[in-house]
């Protein structure tokens, strides 16, 4: 089995990245707010994929959303670099992404880059999710999610989706209930634990209290 993580980024530019972190304290610490998430997110895949040298079962590919930066945190061996297609819509993005990963992976995860929460068990518990369900999530307490896995392309779950809403996780969910009832198919979807995103200040202040 090969076990594939899309990460998604943005190339941490003042202004571009954390604009609701922004609102409240200024652009050049909501870019800093940003690059501790990044590193948050590295550490968790590193620890994830382990010591292992070949890198045959577990695989990281970091997607950017702007630029493919060739000297930043994500060094090789451990990463593999891509750019996310050219479309305005995240759902276009995702989907061409695990189209993508689905041809080199049995089992395919994308997570985002805003979770201080996330940890490699997380990680874990949903590629062991995956062995028995079609898909997993991840919920986010905003009504979105941090996490979702699959292990076949599942189109309907990236198109007419109120992205950044709270009304996305439902959403989701309805589609899949939907998919379901129309294949018969038992074995349905997995939810982990609920986690926090970092949207506002307040949220970044609150998940490091914890």
């Amino acid at each position: 089995m090969i076990y594939s993580v899309i990460v998604f980024v943005k190339n941490p530019i003042l202004g571009k990245v954390k604009t609701r972190v922004a609102a409240t304290v200024g652009n050049e610490k909501a870019v800093n707010v940003y690059v501790e998430l990044l590193q948050h997110t590295k550490n968790v895949m590193k620890e994830w994929i382990g010591d292992a040298v070949e890198f045959t079962q577990k695989r990281v590919c970091v997607y950017y959303g702007d630029f493919i930066n060739d000297n930043d945190l994500w060094n090789a061996p451990f990463f593999e670099k891509k750019l996310q297609c050219e479309s305005p819509d995240l759902g276009d993005r995702m989907k061409a992404a695990f189209e993508t990963e689905l041809k080199i992976a049995d089992c395919v995860v994308i997570v985002g880059s805003d979770c201080l929460a996330i940890r490699s068990e997380h990680l874990s518990s949903a590629f062991a999710a995956l062995e028995t369900h079609e898909v997993v999530i991840g919920p986010a307490d905003d009504g979105g999610y941090y996490l979702l896995g699959m292990k076949d392309l599942h189109r309907s779950l990236f198109e007419n989706k109120s992205w950044s809403q709270p009304t996305l996780l439902q959403e989701t969910i309805t589609d899949l209930a939907q998919m379901s009832q129309h294949n018969n198919d038992s074995a349905g979807y997995y939810l982990l634990e609920t986690l926090s995103d970092i949207d506002t200040w307040e949220d970044y202040i609150a998940a490091k209290s914890r």
